[in-house]
């Protein structure tokens, strides 16, 4: 897998951002084995959001593997307009709601000028796919960040 092609279509507008480095433990014969898992997200800002988790035993290689995951999972977001059709697309095209695990996130168009309504891990997500204006509900243990940003 190659996440160079992502870097030359895209180009340089592809910014990236580490979510959270969480330490996670596997309990050995000699006691705990400490990794670090890295949440990244990948957006331009245009219509193309992508999310890459790694784990490792360095935070600087989990955050490295992080970045070329995200890179390698980017996704066109659909975007579309409320009321009249004026301008470029700012928002979500209609009703939509994602679930993993116990957490479920709800988005709702929402009027130029509303702005991000959401949380702070689902806003970034959304600002990076390039959505201007949507009203968010999430339900569940939004607390889990790895379910939460899926």
């Amino acid at each position: 897998k190659e996440f160079q092609i992502i870097d030359t279509l895209i180009g340089p507008s592809l910014k990236d951002e580490v979510m959270k480095i969480m330490p996670v433990q596997k309990q050995t014969r000699a006691g705990q084995r400490t990794r670090f898992k890295a949440f990244v997200v990948v957006g331009d800002g245009n219509g193309h959001v992508g999310l890459g988790v790694k784990c490792s035993k360095e935070v600087a290689t989990a955050i490295r593997g992080a970045i070329i995951l995200a890179k390698l999972s980017v996704i066109p977001v659909r975007r579309g307009y409320w009321g009249n059709k004026i301008g470029k697309p700012h928002t979500v095209p209609c009703k939509v709601t994602g679930k993993c695990g116990s957490v479920t996130v709800r988005m709702v168009p929402a009027p130029r000028g509303a702005g991000i309504v959401a949380a702070r891990v689902p806003k970034k997500v959304l600002q990076f796919a390039g959505i201007e204006d949507v009203f968010t509900s999430s339900r569940g243990s939004t607390k889990t960040l790895g379910n939460f940003v899926k």
